[in-house]
Parts: C-alpha cells; sequence; structure tokens
C-alpha cells in the first residue's frame, strides 16, 4: 500500500497491509487510529491482557507482531480516544468476527482455500450481450438448518443444494444479499460492523471461498451486495473509532441516516480508501463476480434528497471506486440500485459518467406493478404505465428488479399484489413475468417468487416449500422454469438488449382491449410477445408483423399445464401483407418465434387438348405430335413477360 494513496483515496489494498496477516513469525496486527492517544492489542490467546503496539510511518498506524496469535484466534484493539473514551473495538479490517452478539474480531488465514476456477476468472465479462437471470438470495433463509439453534447452513453446506436448484430453475447468477458482517439479523446485513469480515452465521472466510468456486464450477456467476453509504452505529465498531468521528461526518444534519446509521463521510480519502478496499477485496479474495450497490441515490444527493444538490465528493468517490474497479478487473459486474433520475449512471467514467454497467429500473418496477394492483376493467386508463418504460430505455443500461424490498414490511409479495382473489392472481402473474422476461434488460428475481410465495419474507424462517404441494403452485413453478429456460435459449431475448434495433412494437394502442404486442430481434432470431392483460378474451385482435411469416409458439402462460385453461398453441400464419389474426385469451402471454412463411400450394394445372397417340412403328422422341382435328382445339400459349 501506497500510504499517501491511501490518504489521497486512491487505493485498493489497503486490506494487504491493515488489519491481521499471518506470516510464519507471528500474526502481524497493523491499524489506523490517528486520533487515538494509545492503541493496545487483547486477546484471547494470553486472556485478553494488553499487549502495547507500536507506531509507524507517520505516527498515525499502530503495529505489532504476536507469535501466539494463530488462526481462530480472538482478538480487539483497545484504543485510548482523543476524547479520554477507552474503548475495546473490532478491526475495521479484519477478515473474521465472532457470532453476535459477540463483538471481537478473529484472525483468518486467507491463504487457506485454494480456487480451482481460473478458467471462469480468464472469461469474466459483463453480460451486455449475453443472458443474466439474477436469482436474489438471502442464505439464512433460503432454507434453515434445524440441527442448528439459529437455522443457519454453513457456506459449503448449502452451496451443493442451492447451486442445484439455480441451475434447473433457469438462473445464470445468484445475488446474495450483504454479507460484510453485521450484527443484527434483521438488518439483513444492510447495517455492517466490519467491511473485510464475511459474517459468522454462515461460516468462515474459506467456506464462502468454497461456496463461490462451486457456483463457478457449475456455470453460475455470485454477485455480492454491497453498502457504501452508511454503517451500524454499534459502540466496538466503526463509529467514533479513535475517540473522533474517522469514518463518519461530525454534522448531525448529515451525519445520521434515514435508518438510524451512520453515515460514511466520503471526503475523507481514508473513508474512500477503505472502501474500495473492501470492495476489491471481496473481488479478489473470494472470487466475487461483481457488486451490487446498496443506495447509490444517498450516494448522488446530501441525504438522498435531489433538493439539497449533489454530493460532489461522494459522486467523485463513486466514479474513482467503479473506474479502479474496472482497472483491476475489467470483466466485472457493477450494478446500482438507483432510484434518481440523475445523468450518465451507466456511462464509463472516461465519458464522464459513473462507470456502473447496470442500473436497477425501479420506474420499470414501480410502473409494472402498480399496473397490476389495478382493476382489469380500469387497466385502459392506465395502458401506458407499460409502454413508458422504453420512452426512457436506452438512457442506461438498466436491470429488471422485483427485489428482496416488493416482498417484505407491509408491501405483500408480488404473487399478493396481483390484482384480485387467489385463483385470479396466478394467470396475472403468469402473464407479468412473461412480460418480464420479454421486456429489454437483465433480470432479477428474489427467492420464493417461482414457487408463487404469498407470505411476506422473514429472515427468521425459510421459504414455504410445502406450497408445492397445492396444484396451482406446483404448475406455477413449472411455468417458471420453462419461462427461465426459453430466456436463456433464445438470443434474440437479450443479445440486443441496449441496441435500439433489439426492440419494437408492434402495437402499444389497444387500450380498449389492454392488448400489448412487441417484436425483439437478435443476431439471427425475432420473436414476438403478444399479451392481454384484461380479464376477457380478445377475439379477433389483429396485428402487423411487416411481413409475410408463420409465428411458431415458444411459450403460452395460459396453457393447462402451467394452471390455465387452454390445451396448446397453434402456429400461426399471416396474410400477404403480414398481418395476424388470432384470439387471445384473458390474462395471458403468449411468445412465438417467427419463421419463414408457410409455402404456397402449387396452382393446378390446366387440362390441355385430347392429343393422338403416336403411329406404330412411328419415333415419338423429338416430334411434336399433330394437332388433333376434332372439334377441340389445343390452347395457345401465352407469352411469358
Amino acid at each position: 500500500m501506497d500510504f499517501q494513496e491511501f490518504y489521497a483515496g486512491h487505493t485498493f489494498d489497503a486490506g494487504d497491509v491493515l488489519g491481521a496477516h499471518v506470516t510464519p513469525q507471528g500474526t502481524v496486527f497493523r491499524v489506523y487510529a490517528p486520533q487515538a492517544k494509545k492503541v493496545s492489542l487483547i486477546g484471547s490467546w494470553n486472556n485478553w491482557k494488553e499487549v502495547p503496539m507500536e507506531k509507524f510511518y507517520d505516527g498515525n498506524f499502530y503495529t505489532c507482531t504476536v507469535p501466539q496469535a494463530l488462526p481462530g484466534t480472538s482478538y480487539k484493539y483497545k484504543i485510548y480516544g482523543a476524547d479520554g473514551s477507552e474503548v475495546d473495538h473490532c478491526d475495521p479490517y479484519g477478515f473474521g468476527m465472532e457470532l453476535r452478539p459477540n463483538a471481537a474480531s478473529v484472525v483468518r488465514d486467507l491463504t487457506e482455500y485454494t480456487f480451482t476456477d481460473d478458467a471462469w476468472m480468464a472469461r469474466l465479462d459483463d453480460h451486455k450481450k449475453k443472458p443474466l437471470n439474477i436469482y436474489e438470495a438471502h442464505l439464512g433463509s433460503w432454507r434453515t438448518n434445524k440441527e442448528d439453534e439459529n437455522g443457519w447452513f454453513t457456506y459449503d453446506e448449502l452451496a451443493p443444494e442451492l447451486i442445484r436448484y439455480v441451475q434447473e430453475n433457469g438462473f445464470n447468477c445468484i445475488e446474495v444479499m450483504p454479507l460484510c458482517e453485521y450484527p443484527s439479523d434483521e438488518s439483513w446485513g444492510y447495517q455492517n460492523t466490519c467491511y473485510f469480515s464475511p459474517t459468522s452465521r454462515y461460516g468462515t472466510a474459506a467456506q464462502l471461498m468454497k461456496f463461490v468456486d462451486l457456483c463457478h464450477a457449475a456455470g453460475i456467476a455470485v454477485l455480492l451486495d454491497f453498502v457504501p453509504v452508511h454503517f451500524a452505529v454499534d459502540y466496538y465498531a466503526l463509529a467514533r473509532f479513535d475517540g473522533t468521528c474517522l469514518y463518519e461526518y461530525p454534522h448531525p444534519d448529515v451525519g445520521m441516516s434515514e435508518w438510524g446509521s451512520c453515515n460514511f463521510m466520503h471526503s475523507r480519502g481514508e473513508v474512500r480508501s477503505y472502501l474500495q478496499s473492501s470492495a476489491w477485496f471481496w473481488m479478489e479474495k473470494f472470487h466475487f463476480d461483481g457488486l451490487r450497490m446498496d443506495a447509490v441515490s444517498r450516494l448522488l444527493y446530501w441525504q438522498g434528497d435531489e433538493n439539497r444538490g449533489v454530493n460532489r465528493e461522494a459522486v467523485n468517490f463513486i466514479k474513482v471506486m467503479n473506474a479502479g474497479l474496472k482497472a483491476l478487473r475489467p470483466g466485472c459486474i457493477l450494478c446500482a440500485e438507483d432510484s434518481t433520475n440523475y445523468p450518465g449512471v451507466t456511462r464509463p467514467v472516461q465519458q464522464d459518467g459513473l462507470g456502473f454497467d447496470y442500473k436497477w429500473d425501479m420506474g420499470w418496477m414501480n410502473d409494472t406493478l402498480n399496473y397490476f394492483r389495478t382493476a382489469p376493467w380500469v387497466r385502459r386508463d392506465a395502458y401506458h404505465r407499460l409502454t413508458f418504460s422504453m420512452m426512457y430505455y436506452y438512457g442506461e443500461n438498466y436491470i429488471l428488479p422485483l427485489s428482496h424490498d416488493e416482498n417484505v414490511h407491509g408491501k405483500a409479495t408480488v404473487m399478493q399484489k396481483m390484482y384480485g382473489n387467489y385463483e385470479e392472481k396466478f394467470p396475472q402473474a403468469r402473464a407479468m413475468y412473461m412480460y418480464m422476461m420479454t421486456h429489454p434488460g437483465k433480470k432479477l428475481n428474489f427467492m420464493g417468487y417461482e414457487l408463487g410465495h404469498l407470505r411476506e419474507w422473514d429472515e427468521k424462517r425459510e421459504l414455504d416449500w410445502d406450497i408445492q404441494t397445492y396444484p396451482v403452485h406446483d404448475a406455477f413453478h413449472r411455468y417458471i422454469k420453462e419461462l427461465n429456460a426459453v430466456y436463456l435459449k433464445n438470443e434474440a431475448l437479450w443479445s440486443r438488449d441496449f441496441e435500439l434495433e433489439g426492440f419494437h412494437w408492434l402495437d402499444c394502442h389497444a387500450e380498449e382491449r389492454c392488448v400489448y404486442t412487441f417484436a425483439r430481434f437478435g443476431q439471427k432470431q425475432t420473436v414476438v410477445a403478444v399479451f392481454n392483460f384484461s380479464g376477457v378474451e380478445q377475439k379477433g385482435y389483429t396485428f402487423d408483423v411487416g411481413t409475410a411469416c408463420t409465428l411458431v409458439p415458444l411459450l403460452d402462460s395460459s396453457r393447462d399445464i402451467y394452471g390455465g385453461t387452454t390445451w396448446g398453441t397453434a402456429t400461426l400464419a399471416s396474410d400477404d401483407d403480414g398481418k395476424i389474426t388470432m384470439d387471445v385469451p384473458p390474462f395471458c402471454g403468449i411468445l412465438y418465434e417467427l419463421g419463414d412463411p408457410p409455402p404456397k400450394a402449387p396452382a393446378p394445372k390446366r387440362k390441355c387438348a385430347r392429343q393422338q397417340s403416336p403411329a406404330k412403328g412411328t419415333e415419338a422422341a423429338g416430334k411434336k405430335k399433330p394437332a388433333a382435328t376434332g372439334k377441340r382445339k389445343a390452347p395457345e400459349r401465352k407469352k411469358q413477360s
């Protein structure tokens, strides 16, 4: 680490120096506490007796080496603060922590696990021209362990079953909710205490490495939810670390977030280096394919409020971090959870953008869910909620998200949000998810949606796996599997996601019918999607594909095998002008592949006049038959033009 770059906020390798590092001579401890009067190390190897730490470099850093501090040893820093306080803090750069409510850091040897995914890492890319179907998961509540008092499986225990499930259900990426250590289960990891320590809830650093390695071996990318905005207020963590506001703002009007946590002070170079080094740490040491960055709006604007103005230091932090991560690992995936209209979120930093690969399309999410909350008989008045997304779509590279936030805290699950009674929700959800999977943009869904989950997510309970015993839920699960398979298989649905030529409305003005039709164009394929979001069958619906063709069905959400009422889907043929007329079932989505027009039947042959047979012994070959002399005359051959 270059110490001057650390202060300037340009460092990505601070974790290589600070923290607890296992060496042949013992574990070397180093901590940054510029305003502390004194720092001592305490730990389990000597019954928590103080070991004095010496200042080094410019006197703002402290260090000591302890031969007895082996991997698995617990430790803290006793910091005598500038304000006269004496507080035992966990290590901001520690690679492990005890399980809550304990709060000591734990020595970890990060060389313990050897990865086997060299080939995977060599071909990382951002998936702009590939399918990206993300399964968002909370590792502690996807399934629960009856043999553990907290109900948790370890990282390597989860891996085989979760990987198999993700593969079988047609996902090619897992996004795990935050894993930086956090004290409260109810925060789901969004209020951290240490940005270099995988939460001990699910095991050790080596076990997490194995989890990611096994995912890569199965062809599954892994993204980590990362929180660069705010941190937990707990006294033993980052808050007032050296007796001053080292990591947080000293001003109360911007020092506390809306969630009651401490806001990082991104104007300090040391803070920027801390967060940048943490981001790279997860990608370098654990081989995460990329990061989803939480609450980016709170970085762009003071307290996330556009009226309070742009936080220019935080914006500069985003640019430097994203550009640095891309330089270190060009193929990584960087996603912004951002609900603002800030320009250039997914534009490269070199073009004055923020440098993210993708932005969550929160507008699409809100418009879509609000539309499906609306009673079908008045959806004509809300018709253009579903067309509006394509008015702004090409301004950024979008992910369409239906995340954990849409399934918790009195919001109802996505399935519950569908209008109507229990039976009416399922056909609407099937059609809505087809609309999502065929709309331009990459996809993200929260665990449990594939089952038709009706109970809001609770971090203390596993998914309601038993609902699959109900035929309607089992059929819905089958449908989601097949819909995901269709998405992965058909390149028209993803290869040109961010090109104007990749999408075209065929009909977006059927307000009275509540029918929508569009085409997706790939490099070698065209698919056509037809949707009826009204509650009645739309008979004699006509649309124009622009060319004579056939439409070969790929998937029909109204099929009986998915819980619908139709028995099959016929191939459609257009007229010579490219117009197709069909009946569209209620609450239905049908996806077709565009094919060549059917061959025309040959024109009937005209009957010629009767001709005489050649006389016996006459050579017929090469000689014309004489014209008949009867009443009928042979028709004249028309000249070809």
